[in-house]
């Protein structure tokens, strides 16, 4: 079973970047994607982007879209999502995603099997 542990997060001023990380221990090549969500106080969660692990493809959300880049290492076993340009609205907690299966990987982020715990982003004004 992969595991999913985020790092990364922090403070950081509107117009300022942050990179996070997200580790995966066991075999993150059994999944069919993995990705981003994040979920911010009062406001429902939302995927940020995926990556489908067998193409590398990745997807993200317009809210993101020309802003936030998903990335992995596959040596190191660990994704990556970096934030530039980053606006007070991304403040959130963030969370690294693992699917499966093809049916894991659209839609929101309820269909992702796996999930790390999270870690905090906060852009201030």
């Amino acid at each position: 079973q992969v595991q999913l542990v985020e790092s990364g997060g922090g403070s950081v001023q509107a117009g300022g970047s942050l990179r996070l990380s997200c580790v995966a221990s066991g075999d993150s090549a059994s999944t069919y994607c993995m990705g981003w969500f994040r979920q911010a106080p009062e406001k429902e969660p939302e995927v940020i982007g995926r990556l489908y692990t067998s193409t590398g493809i990745t997807t993200y959300a317009d809210s993101v879209k020309g802003r936030f880049a998903i990335s992995r290492d596959n040596a190191k076993n660990t994704l990556y999502l970096e934030m530039n340009i980053l606006r007070p609205e991304d403040t959130a907690m963030y969370y690294c995603a693992a699917g499966l299966i093809p049916g894991e990987c659209y839609g929101g982020p309820g269909r992702f099997t796996l999930r790390g715990l999270g870690t905090q982003v906060t852009v201030s004004s």
